[in-house]
């Protein structure tokens, strides 16, 4: 997919912040010179084409009484797509990307408890045919990244 200005503009602009309001789209639409359809209309093809895998907020699940967790899985390179699809069905993951290392799938949980993390990867493990590495965060270091794209940048 080629992205235009606009495009590039809706990527750089949602990655800083989204608006708390009664019309929030409108409201980035209107910093962005064009309207609500418009910016609605061009998210959901940015996401279709997967130049963005998701767009959403993100919560501190522990500070709402629920849990974090990152979790590792060393899955056979034959295998990696249907362990892929197995890892994301769960709408508790929060993201899960390919890392070249013997543990090569790494994916982020958000549940409601520990409990939850816990039986989420039982049933992955499960589902799956492989162990489940679970790692719990123990300390939360916040590090500001926004990743600007510019009229350079091609995607593929």
């Amino acid at each position: 997919m080629t992205l235009d200005s606009l495009d590039r503009q809706i990527i750089n602009q949602l990655q800083t912040g989204f608006p708390v309001s009664d019309e929030p789209y409108a409201e980035v639409a209107a910093a962005l010179g064009t309207d609500e359809a418009t910016l609605l209309a061009r998210l959901q093809i940015l996401l279709d084409e997967r130049v963005l895998t998701r767009f959403g907020p993100l919560y501190r699940a522990d500070r709402l009484g629920g849990a974090f967790s990152l979790v590792a899985m060393k899955v056979p390179e034959d295998k990696f797509d249907e362990v892929t699809e197995i890892v994301n069905s769960f709408p508790e993951v929060a993201h899960n990307y390919q890392r070249e290392h013997a543990f090569n799938m790494w994916f982020v949980l958000a549940t409601d408890s520990e409990a939850r993390v816990a039986q989420v990867n039982a049933e992955i493990e499960k589902r799956s045919g492989l162990p489940v590495h679970n790692m719990p965060k123990l300390n939360e270091y916040f590090i500001h990244l926004d990743l600007k794209v510019d009229d350079q940048d091609e995607l593929s």
